[in-house]
């Protein structure tokens, strides 16, 4: 588990096909001194497992569901990335809860400059607008941010210098993409109204206006 507190803006270092999958290396200034085999690194928002490590870098395997989910198909070796390592039960929880399972690709739509912050429209694909809310939360290449106003699934957000610093957003223009991430609280009590309903195949396409009637959620 995660916050979305990006600790560190690492580089892509290598990237190696292996077997269909991707094995790659990854640059840090993280502290590497508490890192175990296994360990789990958010990598622009995903959860990646450590199989090998250095004390300035990190490496690690990629499935075809993380590429197919993720934007790392199209990652460039020296291309920088947010690094954050797995959170601690001492940790200060100063985020939100991220699992660091990409749901989506958005896509950057938006960019300009707000007094010092920097303002950025993201069009996110329609299926994940029901778990958007103004306000709410959502992770963007790992990063932990407040949807300032939404518009379908047009979503906006300001981030302030220190984030800009810390972060890969110096990067974002106009047509980049970015993994999104929705809070895992939207997509839990999405499940839970299901009942068992949940049970049946394909049981989300069930959860309609006309069902959230039918069971007394709407009036």
């Amino acid at each position: 588990m995660f916050t979305g507190i990006v600790e560190s803006l690492g580089k892509v270092e290598s990237l190696q096909s292996v077997g269909g999958d991707v094995r790659l290396r990854i640059q840090t200034d993280l502290d590497m001194s508490d890192v175990h085999l296994g360990d789990s690194i958010a990598t622009n928002g995903i959860c990646l497992t450590v199989i090998d490590w250095g004390e300035n870098w990190y490496a690690a395997d990629v499935s075809r569901e993380s590429l197919n989910r993720s934007t790392l198909a199209s990652w460039k070796v020296g291309q920088p990335v947010n690094v954050e390592k797995a959170m601690l039960p001492t940790t200060r929880f100063g985020g939100h809860i991220v699992s660091g399972h990409v749901d989506v690709v958005g896509e950057i739509t938006v960019v300009r400059s707000d007094a010092r912050s920097l303002y950025f429209e993201v069009t996110a694909p329609a299926e994940i607008a029901k778990y958007l809310a103004e306000k709410g939360s959502i992770t963007v290449d790992g990063i932990s941010l407040t949807i300032n106003h939404l518009n379908g699934n047009v979503l906006s957000l300001n981030l302030i210098p220190h984030t800009a610093e810390r972060t890969n957003i110096g990067t974002w223009k106009v047509g980049t993409k970015v993994n999104l991430e929705v809070d895992v609280l939207a997509r839990y009590i999405e499940r839970l109204l299901l009942g068992d309903k949940a049970a049946e195949p394909k049981a989300e396409s069930k959860l309609s206006m006309d069902f959230l009637a039918e069971h007394g959620f709407l009036k």
